[in-house]
């Protein structure tokens, strides 16, 4: 039955998100056995039509498919480890969030003990599980992922990466940077108007404006990364580390603490130093590499 839709499947781990994703099994049909070291969180999902495994090895036992979501990446190895025998000639999917280096140390030993090895990022929160908008991205054995695409379908919108099983890791703890970074300088923004009273409701439409065209920006940044060749079109780096004092001393005069935006102010004077001044802000990507 393997690629159907009505493929079993084994889901370890049942936190907000593992409770979403075997939901979104059931949802789409799918038998779904579940397990959890405290046993009470499968209550819900049994009521749904779930099936309560006792242990971890009956769990794994019981599909060609098993997809883990816990904590962290020794949680995955303290939950599958004595159970590793059991594993043998099938797939483990792993969602948990983890590093590239961890995602490739799971396919090795997933590889000694006869399992096929996919990995996989969640770029979606709990209530978005099983909508298309919920991308999940993957990562390791293709075989695998080909035979098992369909269901994993039913989580959301399937991408795989490539067979470099740490990929998906790596996009995934990429976009969550760019996204961290996008809110701190929000939060840095409403505590700044805040100083003033400037509700943050009547602030964030400016906000949203401003983030938006400059997102536009994005794709000729990504080209100037990609040449290594950085011409300014407007504001060059020595100019915007110029202006930028601006911001923290305001920032310190309104009463606004300046950890969030102190790193960049180091970045830009740093450009400068290295003698591009007359480049364009992308040039700046090269002096976070600490192995070039």
């Amino acid at each position: 039955m393997t690629g159907d839709q009505r493929t079993p499947v084994t889901v370890i781990g049942l936190g907000d998100m593992g409770r979403a994703l075997a939901g979104a099994f059931l949802d789409g049909g799918h038998p779904t056995t579940v397990w959890n070291r405290t046993a009470s969180r499968a209550e819900a999902l049994a009521a749904r039509g779930a099936t309560t495994a006792a242990t971890a090895a009956e769990a794994v036992a019981a599909s060609p498919l098993t997809v883990v979501c816990l904590l962290d990446h020794d949680a995955v190895r303290e939950v599958l480890g004595p159970v590793a025998g059991d594993l043998r000639g099938r797939t483990l999917v792993n969602l948990t969030n983890g590093t590239p280096r961890q995602a490739r140390e799971n396919a090795g030993w997933a590889a000694e003990h006869g399992a096929d090895y996919v990995d996989g990022g969640i770029m979606a929160v709990p209530p978005m599980i099983g909508r298309p908008e919920a991308l999940v991205l993957y990562s390791g054995s293709p075989t695998a992922f080909a035979a098992h695409e369909r269901t994993l379908g039913a989580l959301g919108t399937a991408t795989h990466l490539g067979t470099d099983p740490g990929l998906a890791a790596l996009y995934d703890l990429a976009l969550l940077s760019a996204m961290y970074g996008m809110f701190g300088g929000f939060f840095h923004a409403l505590a700044l108007t805040r100083s003033e009273k400037i509700p943050a409701a009547e602030f964030t439409p400016l906000v949203v404006s401003w983030l938006g065209a400059m997102m536009t920006s994005l794709p000729e940044m990504a080209r100037a990364v990609d040449s290594g060749d950085h011409p300014a079109t407007g504001s060059n780096l020595g100019m915007q580390a110029a202006a930028y004092v601006n911001l923290l001393d305001a920032s310190r005069e309104q009463g606004v603490a300046t950890g969030l935006v102190e790193p960049m102010r180091a970045l830009l004077h740093r450009g400068v130093a290295a003698g591009h001044g007359g480049d364009d802000l992308s040039r700046l990507v090269e002096l976070l590499r600490t192995n070039p």
